[in-house]
């Protein structure tokens, strides 16, 4: 299959890596962030096997970047942001929420702190440069808000360490979980972090020239092929039994930190003011009426991840939808995030889930449904 085999014209961007991973055997892809992402490598239960025992080359471009820089740059971030950010240090990431005045969940990107005033906004799937430059406007602070030639791959897996090592020394060894440090390759200049979608061990690598996309691929795929290196996309079953967010699936603009779990990622006591504080101190005093949990479904291995929102039912009644589910090859259970009354939230709560084969019992049980510490990713 050619490159030029897939296009919906010129308004869907291409990657720098979109015709390396047509040459390595992407034969499907979905549009995130208005650009192509590689989602299908063939069987995606071998693409989980490849991720958990090995490792994984996956082109995450679509992760696109704002980037803020200028005098109040560190002001404006946390005005986007309810996570406090007064000790967030240069070469340190940090996942937070962006919220809207209501308290509304807008992305969940990663932010990288180049320097004093530079930052990245390591994005999820919606448009918010078109989102920080409208604050801005009327603002009154001096930044500037830009996308940056930035183009993310991820090195996921437990052999990414040792396939970094080949390919930037011993030196790199030392990068902490959630820190990243700028680096090249044959000239290619890239930042390396800590971080990665997959609850896995794992490596983001932002390649900052575009047209050396082709080259960095090829370059890590062939020192890492000896260990077993397979070329590959984010893992949907991966990241579910790590109860990861997909946003516009488990998380949207009408979804708030506190139904999510999140607590840990607002902070309305700091002094600094943010988008959405009024709204989510309401919220926080009020207690929810939803909340996200994690089920069991009893039904036959499902084909593959849901593709709607399945009904939850309690006693005939609706009380939430399935926002994420698969069948885990590991767990050997079929493992959903779903979004429930509040009153049906408790570990145990036996539910009803109306699935595309029919209606099938479910239990609320704890999340995330493996390695719940992070210890794999934060080794």
């Amino acid at each position: 299959m050619q490159s030029d085999d897939f296009g919906f014209g010129t308004q869907i961007r291409k990657s720098p890596y979109f015709d390396a991973t047509v040459r390595w055997g992407a034969t499907g892809f979905s549009v995130y962030n208005h650009m192509y992402i590689p989602r299908d490598f063939g069987d995606p239960v071998q693409n989980y096997w490849n991720l958990i025992n090995d490792a994984i080359l996956c082109d995450v471009a679509v992760e696109r970047q704002v980037e803020i820089t200028g005098p109040d740059a560190a002001r404006f971030v946390q005005m986007l942001t309810p996570r406090n950010l007064s000790k967030m240090q240069v070469g340190q990431c940090k996942y937070v929420l962006i919220t809207n005045a209501e308290g509304g969940i807008l992305n969940d990107p990663i932010l990288l702190r180049l320097g004093e005033n530079h930052f990245w906004l390591s994005l999820a799937d919606s448009d918010i440069l078109l989102w920080a430059q409208g604050v801005a406007v009327h603002s009154g602070l001096d930044v500037t808000i830009t996308e940056p030639d930035v183009s993310p791959l991820q090195l996921q897996g437990p052999k990414s360490g040792e396939i970094m090592r080949a390919l930037f020394g011993d030196s790199i060894m030392d990068l902490r979980y959630f820190w990243f440090r700028e680096v090249s390759l044959d000239g290619i200049p890239l930042i390396v972090s800590r971080t990665g979608w997959s609850s896995e061990l794992g490596y983001e690598i932002y390649l900052r020239d575009g047209a050396r996309g082709n080259a960095l691929w090829e370059w890590i795929m062939a020192t890492g092929v000896p260990m077993r290196l397979k070329p590959g996309h984010t893992s949907t079953i991966r990241r579910i039994e790590g109860a990861m967010l997909s946003y516009h699936a488990d998380a949207d603009i009408h979804t708030n930190p506190y139904e999510l779990g999140l607590d840990r990622l607002v902070d309305l006591q700091m002094e600094a003011d943010f988008i959405g504080k009024a709204a989510l101190r309401r919220i926080q005093a009020q207690g929810v009426r939803r909340r996200q949990v994690g089920l069991v479904i009893d039904t036959d291995p499902l084909p593959g991840p849901n593709t709607s929102f399945w009904t939850v039912a309690r006693e005939g009644l609706a009380v939430g939808k399935v926002t994420s589910a698969v069948h885990s090859p590991r767990l050997q259970r079929n493992i959903a995030l779903a979004m429930v009354s509040d009153d049906c939230s408790a570990l145990g709560t036996r539910l009803d889930v109306i699935t595309q084969s029919g209606a099938a019992s479910a239990t609320v049980v704890e999340k995330p449904f493996y390695d719940p510490k992070k210890r794999l990713a934060a080794a």
